[in-house]
């Protein structure tokens, strides 16, 4: 790492971020009786979206989140290019947004922060910086920092993509937004929840953070068990979906995601160990399932809420 990264103030700054991603987990809490109205819904758009994504514009994106019964949204970033492009404002989208009561609690966007590649890397910086400037005037609090663009070739080294989420986290710090560390399961660079977990805490910033998956651990082989070691802080939102047992699991593929409760996913195990920690992140509703686009997008919508709803009183009685 560079000299900005000597041991003496990896200790300082590790020593920071690794308390604070670990807040609450060093002893298993007692489960609170109200733990099951403690957690937010979020509906990530790629739920309704489906290939005509690009043709369901922001606006009525967030219309069917909020009358579908949401708290929250996670809509895509080059929806909200269009938007712009279209001479869309975002203070009145952000405003829209929070006349409904919804917040927006993340983002997905694909910039190549992580990329060895220093050109590509460069430019990678400069579209999370617009992205969250954009997200900031909407009033957005995170946004999704995942191994975009390293997809192949030699891995990415862990202590080099640790010094790169540093600069991601310290954009962040100028505008407000927060960027999550997210593993896409399989991916050679980013592919578990552990090699996340350690950019995150090697990284050394205080506001380091994981955007976890219940489809992504599954497909990267982790253990649910290890999202127990973690706390509040690292875990302030999570995409919600489940996994059929086939096909299986070095075959399966975003397409095969379902509703919760509709797989084999440990649903109870994961949401009761989030309350055992003290962690409350907001579930995110995210699918990509073809047979989910068929329906109307609000039938969709109203359907995912229910399946988590009922996800969560099965876990907490």
């Amino acid at each position: 790492m560079s000299s900005q990264f000597n041991r003496r103030d990896l200790f300082k700054t590790g020593s920071l971020a690794l308390g604070a991603l670990a807040a609450g987990s060093a002893t298993s809490q007692a489960i609170p009786a109200d733990a099951k109205t403690r957690f937010r819904y979020c509906l990530n758009m790629s739920t309704i979206g489906g290939n005509k994504r690009d043709a369901v514009g922001i606006v009525e994106q967030v219309e069917i989140a909020a009358k579908a019964g949401y708290q929250a949204i996670e809509p895509w970033m080059r929806s909200i290019q269009k938007y712009v492009d279209g001479g869309g404002s975002l203070k009145d989208l952000g405003k829209r947004i929070a006349d409904y009561g919804m917040t927006i609690e993340s983002a997905i966007g694909f910039a190549n922060w992580v990329v060895d590649d220093d050109a590509k890397r460069a430019k990678g910086l400069e579209d999370m910086k617009r992205d969250m400037d954009r997200l900031a005037q909407m009033g957005a609090k995170r946004i999704a920092a995942p191994p975009a663009g390293a997809y192949r070739g030699k891995p990415v080294e862990l202590d080099a993509a640790a010094e790169r989420y540093r600069k991601v986290l310290e954009l962040g710090d100028e505008s407000g937004v927060v960027p999550q560390i997210e593993m896409w399961g399989g991916n050679p660079s980013i592919g578990t929840v552990e090699k996340a977990i350690y950019i995150a805490i090697r990284a050394g910033h205080p506001k380091a953070c994981f955007l976890g998956d219940v489809f992504h651990t599954y497909r990267g082989k982790c253990d649910f068990n290890g999202l127990k070691m973690l706390g509040p802080q690292a875990l302030q939102a999570f995409h919600m979906n489940d996994y059929p047992a086939d096909p299986p699991q070095d075959e399966i593929r975003d397409s095969h995601r379902v509703y919760p409760g509709d797989g084999i996913a440990p649903m109870n195990d994961i949401l009761r160990g989030f309350a055992s920690v003290g962690a409350y992140p907001a579930l995110s509703l995210e699918l990509f399932n073809p047979e989910y686009w068929k329906m109307p997008a609000l039938e969709n919508a109203k359907l995912g809420l229910k399946k988590m709803k009922a996800s969560i009183a099965k876990a907490f009685g």
